[in-house]
């Protein structure tokens, strides 16, 4: 149960990220958030490896391109989701990047020739409808195409940085995955980060740091998930996130989920424990 459990601990922390980012949306540009989430990333195994050399392992990679294409997805992925969920409410915005495990499963099958159950399919069809069922009374008519857009495009670079987690099992170690995750996207950010600066408040400022402690425990939970089981077995859990975004609507923003949802979240989590037994 070692790879399902990671996997339920890094939605979890991207639940948070999520609901932090959006709260962050409405006075700071994607650029500043995600060079302000790196610059963390960073500062962080610095600090470690000073207290500790060597702290996480090696830094050097064997497939340095793989890493920089999955740095490359994990940027596309944090501002998809970012510019997404600035206007659709969070359960909203959960509704489109639920079609990440499909993608997942279908990537997976193409790129790296794993086998995927039937009934894994079976059980991710059974999680989005309990999806539709929690988020079909709420979805406002007037809701932007472009969010929407933007979600799907998070989505798919989100599937993708699992399929290079998984491609990349061979690579282990804390150090790595988070140096080459933040290494070579910070500078590229910084720039356009520095001509969208906004000067943040102190709370502002611990909220911006606290999504790159966020982003990286949820970007190591899933790295370790994928080394420790299948696709096949991981993707249905991604419709839990939806219990999360339950939560996180509930105490951040005051906002009571409707009887659907709750019918909703049921039959997701039905579907997520299934999966696991099959």
């Amino acid at each position: 149960m070692r790879g399902p459990l990671l996997m339920l601990l890094a939605l979890a922390l991207f639940a948070v990220l999520d609901a932090n980012s959006k709260v962050l949306s409405g006075g700071y540009h994607v650029s500043q958030v995600l060079a302000f989430r790196y610059a963390v990333l960073l500062a962080l195994l610095g600090a470690a490896r000073l207290a500790v050399p060597r702290a996480g392992g090696g830094l050097a990679s064997h497939r340095p391109g793989a890493q920089l294409l999955r740095s490359a997805f994990m940027v596309g992925s944090g501002a998809g989701f970012f510019l997404s969920l600035r206007s659709l409410p969070l359960a909203e915005g959960y509704l489109v990047y639920f079609t990440a495990p499909f993608m997942l499963l279908a990537l997976f099958r193409v790129l790296l020739k794993e086998a995927v159950p039937a009934a894994a399919w079976g059980w991710c069809g059974v999680g989005f409808v309990g999806v539709l069922i929690a988020l079909w009374p709420g979805l406002s008519a007037g809701s932007s195409w472009a969010a929407y857009g933007w979600g799907l495009f998070g989505s798919f670079c989100h599937a993708m940085v699992l399929v290079m987690n998984r491609s990349l099992r061979d690579e282990p170690g804390m150090a790595r995955l988070i140096f080459w995750s933040a290494a070579p996207a910070l500078p590229l950010l910084a720039p356009w980060a520095a001509a969208e600066w906004v000067t943040p408040s102190w709370g502002d400022a611990v909220a911006l740091c606290a999504n790159g402690v966020l982003a990286g425990g949820a970007t190591v939970g899933l790295a370790a998930a994928f080394r420790h089981a299948s696709a096949g077995r991981l993707a249905p859990l991604e419709f839990t996130a939806l219990v999360f975004a339950v939560i996180a609507d509930v105490t951040v923003w005051g906002v009571w989920p409707a009887a659907p949802v709750w019918v909703g979240a049921a039959v997701v989590t039905f579907a997520g424990v299934m999966a696991q037994r099959r």
